[in-house]
């Protein structure tokens, strides 16, 4: 399944009504796991043999995730299951004569995460793509600075690292990119972010709001379902790709071929690989907006 389609496990959260049997979600665990295995089985293998990866890696790290949070199958809120005493242990889940099922009570305590994000994820979601930014982010991070944020080697050197910053104006809107900048990166943004701002410059072309959906995703877990946190994430690697494929590190021993953003032909596929997730994004961004903003309005009446 590409990133941008719904899955079929993601039923209306809301139908309380919605029934499966052993068989029958055991069956879409077992789907779910194979379409994790298939995006980052060999990932996850070295993985385990302690092996690093400058690119994938982030996905985990950054976000402070574990390879559980994408690999564990939950229906969502509003699907009952029977024969499933094995979720009783996870957080939310309880047993009542219909089955087991994530209960109001943890849709409740809840609400406070579910509003912000639905105002951050509106927010963004009404203002237009921004396109021109061009992956400047990981350069500025390593400007004017002998230290790097990653063990590879930078693909134009220190020098032309740093002209290639100088040469083009910064327009970062994603605070969480904009705080690892260096001191002498920091000046050169078009605007000066912060946490407390950080609704109001948030938006749609940023690769790292996109990446984002996944987060919002695994934290909420188990309220949204599992394929829709699996669709997130596989748009997340997609824009973590040309994240680093327009960075300024040269990755190519990993299979990484570089998008020269530094000539107009890069930053011309930059802009066209951009958008492209740009446009998957929203679709996918609506689909959590629109479930977060249920249970947020559940969890008010509950």
């Amino acid at each position: 399944m590409t990133a941008g389609t719904v899955h079929p496990d993601q039923q209306d959260g809301s139908n309380e009504k919605e029934r499966l049997t052993g068989q029958e979600w055991r069956a879409r665990r077992d789907d779910h796991r194979r379409r994790v295995d298939a995006l980052i089985g060999p990932y996850l293998d070295a993985r385990r043999k302690g092996v690093k990866h400058p690119v994938i890696d982030f996905l985990f790290t950054y976000y402070s995730a574990r390879p559980s949070h994408v690999l564990r199958w939950h229906p969502g809120f509003g699907v009952v299951l029977q024969d499933a005493d094995e979720f009783l242990p996870l957080r939310g889940y309880e047993r009542t004569e219909s089955g087991v099922h994530v209960g109001l009570d943890y849709v409740r305590r809840r609400r406070d995460a579910l509003r912000a994000t639905v105002d951050l994820l509106g927010a963004t979601a009404a203002r237009p793509a921004r396109l021109g930014c061009f992956g400047l982010h990981e350069w500025a991070m390593v400007y004017r600075t002998d230290e790097a944020r990653h063990d590879v080697p930078l693909r134009l050197g220190r020098a032309g690292t740093d002209r290639v910053v100088e040469q083009m104006p910064l327009r970062c809107t994603h605070f969480d990119a904009f705080r690892f900048f260096t001191g002498p990166a920091r000046p050169r943004n078009e605007n000066q972010l912060s946490r407390a701002s950080q609704i109001d410059h948030e938006q749609p072309g940023c690769l790292h709001a996109t990446m984002d959906l996944y987060r919002h995703c695994f934290t909420l877990a188990p309220l949204l379902p599992a394929g829709l946190t699996v669709d997130c994430f596989e748009l997340a690697l997609r824009a973590r790709d040309l994240d680093m494929r327009a960075s300024p590190y040269d990755l190519r021993d990993l299979g990484y071929e570089p998008v020269p953003i530094e000539t107009p032909a890069g930053r011309a596929e930059y802009v066209r690989e951009q958008s492209a997730i740009a446009d998957a994004g929203t679709q996918l961004r609506a689909e959590v907006l629109r479930r977060c903003t249920n249970l947020a309005g559940i969890a008010r009446h509950a």
